[in-house]
């Protein structure tokens, strides 16, 4: 007679039940985590709460829909100070601590340039938001990053458009003394003597770049003003730009009749600092413009980030927002999150954005978004400056062919 078997193995075989069951409940319940790289602290930190903004409201939106492939998002914000190497201990501590599946954001082309080589050591993804050096998505370019912005290609390129409208013939500029700065007045000369053959450009002793620590821009600006240039451009940001402003306004240069183009005068983090003390009739750049178009997405997106922050949305803040946006596309593109997966998603990938739609071009994984240029100009319903005119530039018209960038990736 066959003996019933013991409640002892009956346990056993419930609880080896549920452990080989627990792997596919755990991965359904396991959260996305995101990891986000920003300056957070000092003369820029505007620049990194605002992103910091857009990829919350990002992420709880996305949540409150049921997540990404079912899954809700976690997000891991570190400040990388402006410091490539406290950047670099950042991102590895997202992707080797937190264990992050997408890494976004940086600020710095210096910080970029020092970051985006060790990105493939740690075969995660890095969709770069801000930074604008051609070589992350040029001579150090690599499978797993990204760039969703304009690089100073792009946005030079529509710069020297303008200039070469201007009645301007001779030019100088500011700028910070790194490699932002300096790839800012290359690509200047470079696009504007295409356009312009007979433009001017003064020596490396009569312009200007500023360290990035700088506060006192009087020097520099003495400097411009002595020169008498028919038009400078103004490469610096942040803090920076903020200071070089008030102080210049104060010396008279912008009553000069010189022409100005600064290449990111539009962020809104520098429009709110400054308020009215922002000169009207300025060509100012940046890398998107809440009032740049009414698409449903950039109203909607719009609305929500000034409903929930009480501002309007800088570039960074829409940067943010739409690096989250463009992983979940790249996600649900490739049914997975696995990040070999994600990056072979990335590559190539379309995706509507409050910025508009963009591409990622396979060949280097910039993508083909257009640039955004306008004048200041004041508007009773508005607290800062507005632009207007405000003019697009054509991703087709501003951005380099893939073959010219020192990157093939395909």
């Amino acid at each position: 007679m066959m003996r019933k078997p013991r409640l002892s193995w009956i346990l056993v075989a419930f609880l080896l039940a549920g452990l080989l069951a627990a792997p596919v409940s755990a991965l359904a319940e396991k959260p996305v985590k995101m990891g986000f790289v920003y300056i957070m602290s000092g003369p820029f930190s505007t620049y990194g709460q605002f992103a910091k903004q857009g990829a919350q409201l990002a992420i709880d939106e996305i949540n409150a829909q049921g997540g990404i492939l079912g899954r809700q998002v976690e997000a891991y914000f570190e400040d990388s100070t402006g410091k490539a190497d406290v950047a670099v201990r950042a991102i590895r501590k997202l992707v080797y601590q937190n264990g992050v599946d997408v890494l976004i954001g940086l600020d710095s082309s210096g910080v970029a340039k020092t970051v985006v080589p060790t990105i493939p050591e740690m075969k995660t993804p890095l969709i770069i938001t801000h930074a604008a050096t051609p070589d992350v998505t040029g001579s150090l370019c690599n499978k797993y990053t990204f760039r969703i912005s304009v690089n100073i290609n792009q946005n030079i390129k529509a710069a020297a458009l303008l200039a070469a409208e201007s009645q301007a013939q001779t030019w100088s500029t500011i700028g910070p003394d790194y490699a932002f700065g300096h790839q800012s007045w290359e690509y200047f000369k470079k696009y504007l003597k295409e356009k312009k053959p007979d433009a001017v450009f003064l020596p490396d002793d009569k312009v200007a770049f500023a360290p990035i620590k700088t506060t006192d821009f009087s020097a520099y600006i003495t400097k411009l003003m002595e020169s008498k240039p028919d038009g400078v451009l103004v490469s610096l940001w942040g803090g920076n730009l903020i200071d070089f402003v008030r102080q210049a306004d104060a010396m008279g240069f912008f009553q000069s009749g010189t022409q100005v183009l600064m290449t990111l005068g539009a962020a809104t983090e520098v429009l709110y600092a400054l308020g009215d003390k922002m000169p009207e009739g300025i060509w100012v750049g940046t890398r998107y413009w809440f009032l740049g178009n009414d698409t449903p997405q950039n109203v909607a997106f719009r609305k929500a980030y000034q409903k929930r922050f009480g501002q309007f949305p800088s570039y960074n803040a829409q940067g943010a927002y739409a690096a989250v946006l463009t992983y979940k596309a790249a996600a649900e593109k490739a049914k997975s999150t696995d990040k070999e997966a994600i990056a072979a998603a990335l590559a190539g990938l379309t995706v509507t954005l409050p910025v508009g739609t963009i591409t990622l071009r396979p060949e280097d994984h910039q993508a083909l978004t257009d640039a955004f240029w306008g004048r200041t100009a004041a508007d009773s319903a508005y607290p800062i400056r507005i632009l207007k005119p405000f003019k697009v530039f054509p991703a087709q018209d501003v951005t380099p062919p893939a073959d010219t960038t020192g990157c093939n990736l395909r």
